[in-house]
């Protein structure tokens, strides 16, 4: 098994107008795959959250394999 870093982020703008990137949740999985890392995060997310959809608090899903975190 490996472990991922999966980062949550949602775009807000400004009072200028300019896009934001905003970190909602970053967490550390353990899954075969990329895949399956993000399901169990979006997942985790949804309940945490306490949504139906972890499309309601983020735009964004990102999942990096984080080989110096494995046991």
């Amino acid at each position: 098994m490996r472990k991922y870093l999966v980062t949550f982020n949602k775009t807000v703008p400004d009072d200028t107008g300019h896009d934001h990137r905003v970190v909602q949740r970053q967490m550390v999985v353990t899954a075969r795959s990329e895949i399956s890392a993000a399901y169990a995060a979006k997942a985790t997310f949804q309940k945490v959250a306490g949504v139906i959809d972890w499309r309601l608090r983020a735009d964004t899903c990102e999942v990096v394999e984080c080989p110096e975190l494995a046991a």
